[in-house]
């Protein structure tokens, strides 16, 4: 059988990530994003976790050399249209990844800066949140922390809660082009989404804040960004229409367990079907 024509390929897109046994968030939750939203994906595996929809138990980082292995055998097989940044396990991967992703400048890259879990698991080091503002920002073309891990990436010791846009400010004189801010975490009576760029604020959304919380939504998020990009998109719709993908996922949400509830990343695929008038 022939192989398809490069016309056919959809988007590919390479994710690094830590799995996650419940499916919820990580690995599992980028490929399923991905692949919702018409992209192939490849994963690079930089963890693996022990964790369920309530918490992380335990976090193993894979070598360093291992990880960036995974990558370049791919990238040296497929062409990849985005990277997308998770979870990252250790210093000696944020250096690995760092260096893999130089060499391919021209790939747009968007990094979820992944500091702890929903319910506060702390999964980063001091020391790997230094490796992330030196090494993965200033590669970084669209960063999206929630405005928790924003502060904390760039607020110096004593300094009281800094506002969001001077937040905006100091990751992008890091060296990203784009930061987007999202407000899930903000005493605000909607989610206020703010995308900032060099000139300052490129657009802000507001979404009706949904009840409960949710196992894996900054991953889908990031994730759908990393998709509409791929497929073509500038980066303010690329935003726009992961944002409404993500919000239409959280409104579907299921809560398997009992913990948080896990956006439903195929809720299109289970939409009700309009019914048939039988005298039709």
């Amino acid at each position: 059988m022939d192989s398809p024509a490069p016309s056919a390929l959809p988007p590919i897109v390479l994710a690094f990530a830590a799995t996650d046994p419940s499916g919820g968030a990580g690995l599992q939750a980028d490929v399923m994003t991905l692949a919702s939203m018409g992209c192939h994906p490849l994963s690079v595996v930089t963890a693996v976790t022990i964790q369920d929809t309530m918490g992380v138990e335990e976090v193993m980082a894979l070598d360093a050399e291992w990880v960036a292995d995974q990558a370049r055998c791919v990238l040296e097989d497929m062409p990849v249209a985005a990277f997308k940044i998770g979870l990252l396990g250790s210093t000696e991967n944020i250096s690995a990844i760092a260096e893999v992703v130089s060499d391919y400048p021209e790939i747009p890259l968007v990094l979820d800066p992944v500091l702890a879990s929903g319910r506060g698991d702390e999964l980063v080091t001091e020391e790997m949140i230094t490796a992330v503002r030196e090494l993965l920002i200033p590669q970084t073309t669209i960063l999206t922390p929630n405005s928790i891990e924003a502060r904390r990436l760039v607020q110096e010791e004593g300094e009281e809660d800094l506002d969001l846009a001077e937040c905006a400010r100091r990751l992008l004189a890091m060296g990203c082009e784009y930061v987007l801010i999202t407000g899930t975490h903000e005493n605000t009576t909607q989610v206020v989404n703010t995308l900032y760029g060099q000139d300052g604020v490129v657009r802000s959304d507001s979404w009706e804040r949904l009840p409960g919380s949710y196992h894996g939504s900054g991953c889908t998020l990031a994730s759908a960004i990393a998709a509409t990009i791929a497929n073509g998109l500038s980066i303010s719709d690329a935003v726009k229409d992961a944002q409404e993908y993500t919000w239409q996922t959280l409104k579907s949400a299921f809560r398997p367990g009992m913990g948080q509830h896990i956006p439903d990343r195929l809720f299109w695929a289970r939409e009700d079907e309009p019914t048939t008038d039988a005298t039709d």
